[in-house]
């Protein structure tokens, strides 16, 4: 069945065409530019932008009108398929589907997705505050106050009781929306309470059964009690206690009708591992100084504002005891010199700061305040809480060791202490890098040492940091990092150390003057990177090829060899560099003709004395592979009872000009799991580049898949082969003139869904699927086929169903584009007991809307007969069969291959050739169609 084929198609510009496949509540044209697709919160959205034009055209979808953080905001997604699993309502807005090939201008599309939701309301009572005083809801006036996130916006109803309220009913209440609220907010206000107002109010919300989401409700019961919350403390606002205590702190509720909820909080970060939290009481076991913060009690019970009582715990620590050197300030010395003032410092961080307590000695004795040697706190110029001893006039007698001691009283906290030595040997630092380390060189995953040396008494720490990058971190993370020997240790240096670092003195734990500083260069040597490190050359035999390995980067940058094999073998160096030229940064050989001895694999390993790199190139004449299609609109083609498929292999040749042409395919086809495989050679013209070539698949086998491969052929032999699995798949979009038939044989039923309204649902099976202990005269032993494998949809009538219980499978939602349609389907309707068979159309252009299109009922005989109803819906519609249980169990009643196409019915609704009898009835089966054997393949080369 190899058809002539047609002449090539010009370039066409693109064109695009959105249709939906997912899980819609409705699709409506709001005007001529905008379609508007709204879809539940967290149901499946599935857009396809269906595209012709030639070459095939590239599609992209985005998206505007959303959040920022929206995946499809930030990268694209390149594909004729848009799905999105468990849709968010920040997904909403406007979808574009961009397709071009470049002819012409791109063809764009766009879809609005209004995501529509429903959270659960808020009832919160408030009273103006010149209204509060003593007992807080006697003769006052009280504001209910309901709120909920919606879309689309919520309707509000007020019920007193059971009872509607509104303005008209009761002139005691006022119903009104506020300014400035944030989501949708209604308010009740009760004028000047009433005994009646005492009572329980209910707020419900609605957005109108829209998408099937049900209305929601929230309750509140006002009495004459009722109060917001208020709270005391067992314990002062601010506590301070030792570390290793336990501690408890009770929140007390003083008011608050309903009961208020308690509820603890800690700030900075969760609550500490260990503490427990029961009610109001709070309790830490022993407490460390790394609990301390502000901890939070807060009570609820939606009447006024929370409650809130915060409790800043203190764990009393000390660290990090330092000390500082300041020479006379006025005279801007750097140096201790007699007769100018000079002043120590010293300062721990502490927890309270203010409570910790200095005390000073010379030479181990307490120092005696006198009017040359004062002790001062909270120094300006210092951190807070800094202890100073200032030596005024410095004499010879002032030289000697001197203990700074910072303590806790009363406390059980270590003390802690620095000490520091004034002598004429006290001289500010200087800082410089040791001969021959201002440059250290390493190679890359070595270690590393920087070092720069400080002289000076004391020798204060040293802070390393980077020079060249702003604001770049060290290895360790940190911008700035102490060392107290002057060395900076690296482990493993990667080349993004590579740079200049900075090393100065520290101002504490020395001389409080202008800092010292120096620099070291590091420098990491790493292996040359080369492009490509893999290259696919491909050529037309007897055209010549030229091989390039280019240093991409390395440390250091040049080549100092490059060596070529050719299929392991070593080749002749290639021609020398000019001797005027700078270091080299590449090495290329050249190939006159390709030819097939000359092709394979060549290798140039490319070396800097460091380590090396390899460029590879594959040089072939071979075709490169075919790139399949894998988005071609409704590629499964279904036949009517013969359980046949066939399908539309789509695929353009990837750079057909690169070698000599494509001369022809060979096309294998194998079912999964079988060994056996029919191959055949697809003779081809010339193929362009960006040119769809279709091959159609016939003869497959329903439910089966299959693996397809291809491989192109020229002069120089066999190209690239190709593979893909091809599986059968249900229609599942809107129905069009391609007649497609669901046959029920993949789990997705083609789209359908069970109604989440009806008594019990449609069952899905086959002859090996089916319960041996079923009851027996009544439904089909197999679907329209007769072959075991085939699936169908029933109903089962047994018990627990009773009569009357109706069952409904809702096919997708379908938009409208002709006036009339025909449904067409098989039904088996067996047993003494049947019911009824009912096919509804649910019209969705004025809400939903079910109209009776055809019904059966009774006993039809153990035969598969096929019915044609024509439907003329007025905007987007669905279709349902609802089956309905007889008076007993013996009425099963079941479909299979259903049909929806535009047009009119056949004038003729039972055609005698499609009726199926069953094995067993008394009368033999028609017999099936004649096929097309064994695979009748076309080949067409046409513009998409």
């Amino acid at each position: 069945c190899l058809l002539s084929k047609p002449p090539p198609f010009p370039p066409a510009p693109a064109q695009a065409q959105i249709v939906h496949a997912g899980q819609a509540c409705v699709v409506k044209e709001d005007n001529i530019s905008e379609r508007v697709y709204t879809i539940r919160e967290g149901d499946t959205l599935v857009l396809q932008c269906l595209v012709t034009g030639h070459p095939r055209p590239q599609v992209r979808w985005t998206k505007t009108a959303g959040s920022a953080s929206d995946k499809f905001q930030e990268t694209s997604v390149f594909n004729e398929t848009l799905r999105i699993e468990r849709i968010a309502r920040t997904q909403g807005g406007r979808y574009y589907c961009k397709a071009e090939n470049g002819v012409g201008v791109p063809a764009i599309k766009s879809i609005r997705v209004d995501v529509q939701y429903l959270d659960e309301p808020m009832l919160t009572v408030h009273q103006t505050v010149s209204d509060v005083r003593g007992n807080f809801y006697q003769e006052k006036t009280v504001f209910l106050r309901c709120t909920v996130n919606s879309n689309p916006p919520a309707r509000f109803i007020w019920k007193r009781g059971s009872d509607t309220l509104s303005h008209s009913q009761d002139n005691g209440v006022d119903i009104y929306e506020p300014l400035y609220t944030q989501g949708e907010t209604k308010v009740l206000k009760l004028k000047n309470l009433r005994p009646q107002d005492y009572a329980s109010y209910t707020c419900q919300v609605s957005v109108r059964n829209v998408c099937g989401i049900p209305d929601k409700a929230v309750t509140f019961q006002l009495t004459n009690t009722t109060a917001p919350p208020a709270l005391k403390l067992s314990v002062n606002e601010t506590l301070v206690v030792n570390p290793g205590e336990n501690v408890t702190v009770q929140c007390l509720l003083t008011g608050g009708d309903p009961l208020p909820q308690l509820q603890w909080s800690h700030g900075p970060g969760p609550l500490p591992l260990g503490a427990l939290a029961q009610g109001g009481t709070l309790s830490i076991p022993s407490v460390q100084a790394r609990d301390s913060g502000y901890y939070n009690c807060t009570a609820t019970n939606n009447v006024g504002n929370p409650a809130k009582k915060t409790v800043n715990l203190l764990v009393r620590s000390m660290k990090n005891a330092t000390f500082q050197i300041t020479p006379d300030v006025i005279k801007e010395s750097e140096n201790i010199q007699l007769g100018q003032d000079l002043k120590l410092s010293c300062h721990v961080d502490a927890v309270p700061q203010e409570k910790v307590t200095y005390q000073w000695f010379k030479n181990g004795k307490p120092a005696r305040m006198s009017k040359r040697l004062l002790v001062t706190r909270n120094d300006p110029e210092l951190p807070a809480v800094t202890s100073s001893l200032e030596l005024i006039d410095l004499h010879f007698s002032d030289y000697g060791t001197y203990l700074c001691v910072a303590s806790f009283p009363g406390a059980p906290v270590p003390d802690l202490s620095v000490e520091v030595n004034i002598s004429s040997e006290t001289v500010p630092p200087t800082i410089s890098v040791p001969k021959g380390r201002a440059v250290v060189t390493v190679r890359e995953g070595s270690p590393a040492e920087l070092q720069c040396e400080v002289r000076g008494k004391p020798r204060p720490p040293v802070l390393w940091s980077r020079v060249d990058k702003e604001a770049a971190l060290l290895p360790s993370g940190l911008l700035l990092e102490e060392t107290s020997d002057g060395k900076l240790r690296l482990e493993r240096v990667s080349r993004d150390m590579s740079g200049t670092y900075r090393c100065q003195t520290a101002r504490y734990n020395g001389f409080n003057v202008r800092p010292r500083e120096a620099q070291v260069q590091l420098n990491v040597q790493f292996p040359p990177e080369v492009e490509p490190s893999s290259q696919d050359v491909r050529q037309a035999l007897g055209r010549p090829v030229l091989l390039r390995c280019s240093l991409l980067r390395g440390s250091p940058q040049r080549i100092a060899s490059a060596v070529w094999r050719f299929k392991g073998q070593l080749l002749p160096p290639p021609p020398a560099v000019p001797i005027a030229a700078e270091a080299p940064d590449h090495s290329e050989i050249r190939l006159d003709a390709v030819t097939r001895d000359s092709s394979g694999s060549y290798e140039c390993s490319v070396s800097n004395d460091v380590g090396s790199a390899t460029c590879v190139f594959q040089v072939s004449a071979k075709a490169y592979s075919p790139e399949f299609y894998f988005d071609t609109p409704n590629p499964t083609r279904s036949h009517k009872l013969s359980k046949n498929y066939s399908y539309v292999l789509q695929w353009t040749q990837r750079e057909p000009d690169a070698v000599d042409p494509v001369l022809n395919y060979r096309l294998s086809v194998r079912q999964l799991n079988q060994h056996n495989a029919m191959v055949k050679a697809i003779p081809v013209r010339r193929v362009e580049k960006g040119q769809l070539l279709e091959y159609i698949l016939t003869d497959l086998r329903v439910p089966h898949s299959y693996e397809v491969r291809l491989t192109p052929y020229t002069t120089f032999g066999a190209g690239d082969m190709a593979s893909r699995i091809i599986h059968y798949t249900e229609p599942i979009n809107s129905p069009n003139l391609s007649d497609n038939t669901c046959h029920f044989e993949d789990e997705k039923i083609c789209g359908y869904t069970q109604d989440l309204t009806d008594n019990f649902d449609w069952t899905r099976q086959n002859a090996l699927t089916q319960n041996p202990k079923r009851s027996p005269n009544t439904g089909p032993p197999t679907d329209i086929s007769g072959t075991p494998e085939g699936y169908y949809m029933f109903i089962e009538t047994s018990r627990p169903r009773e009569l009357g219980d109706r069952a409904r499978l809702v096919s997708p939602l379908y938009n409208a584009s002709a006036k009339f349609y025909c449904v067409s389907f098989f039904y088996h309707m067996y047993g003494k007991h049947i019911g009824s068979l009912n096919l509804l159309v649910r019209s969705r252009n004025k809400g939903a809307l079910d109209m009776h299109a055809w019904s059966l009922s009774g006993n039809k005989g153990n035969v598969w007969q096929q019915a044609h109803v024509p439907i003329n819906p007025s905007g987007p519609f669905q279709i349902i069969f609802e089956g309905v249980r007889g008076s007993g169990y013996l009425g099963d009643i079941a479909i299979d291959d259903v049909t929806l196409k535009k047009g009119e019915c056949p004038r003729k609704q039972m055609d005698p050739n499609k009726v199926v009898v069953m094995p067993g009835s008394g009368a033999p089966c028609q017999p099936r169609p004649q096929l097309w054997g064994p695979m009748a393949i076309f080949l067409l080369a046409l513009q998409r």
